[in-house]
Parts: structure tokens; C-alpha cells; sequence
């Protein structure tokens, strides 16, 4: 009887944590709103240090993103990652750039 409460009970935490931290589905009004704030910060603009910061706070933004902006944001996430490592690939780099630039349209397109 004791094992089978354990395992009730270690069940509930884990349903009830995956229910926590799934993230929320956001509006593209509520996911410009959230990139806005994160992208005018001054500290995400400092080179290799603000490309960290940025990407971090983009992190919990890309799974709760409307599906419209979803792309940009992790266009945006996935430029920031590769800016901030000690030697950015250069290839890779430019690749990243034309989605970083796609990902500022599709920004202006719904964000103004």
C-alpha cells in the first residue's frame, strides 16, 4: 500500500509539473508585444555579452509564440546563439543573416 501512494503520488508531481511548465500559446499581439520589450532592452545590444542576453530571453518566448511570429523569434534566437560563440561560423553567419533580416519583416509586418 505504501509503494502504490509513492507512486500515486509521484505521478501527480509529474503531471502537475509538465502542466506548469508547458508554456502558454500567445496572441501575435501578446508575442509582439513580449519581443518588443526583449529586443529594446540596451543590455541585448553589447556585442558577444547582449547576443547571450538576448538569447536568453528569447528562450521561454519561442514556445509560447503565436504561429505567425514563431519563425521570426526563432530566427532571431538562432542568430543570437551563433553571434555570441567565441568563433561564429562565417557561412553559417550569412545563412543567419538573411533569416535575421526575414525575421525583421515578418517583425514590421505584424508588430506595427
Amino acid at each position: 500500500m505504501k509503494k502504490l501512494t509513492t507512486a500515486l503520488l509521484a505521478a501527480g508531481l509529474i503531471i502537475s509539473a509538465s502542466a506548469c511548465s508547458a508554456p502558454a500559446k500567445l496572441t501575435t499581439a501578446e508575442t509582439c508585444d513580449r519581443l518588443k520589450i526583449v529586443v529594446t532592452d540596451s543590455s541585448t545590444s553589447a556585442g558577444k555579452t547582449g547576443m547571450i542576453i538576448l538569447g536568453n530571453r528569447l528562450r521561454p518566448l519561442v514556445g509560447g509564440a503565436s504561429d505567425e511570429m514563431k519563425p521570426a523569434v526563432q530566427a532571431i534566437l538562432d542568430y543570437a546563439d551563433e553571434n555570441a560563440k567565441e568563433s561564429p561560423d562565417a557561412e553559417k553567419m550569412a545563412q543567419l543573416q538573411a533569416d535575421y533580416q526575414k525575421a525583421g519583416a515578418t517583425f514590421g509586418q505584424f508588430c506595427n
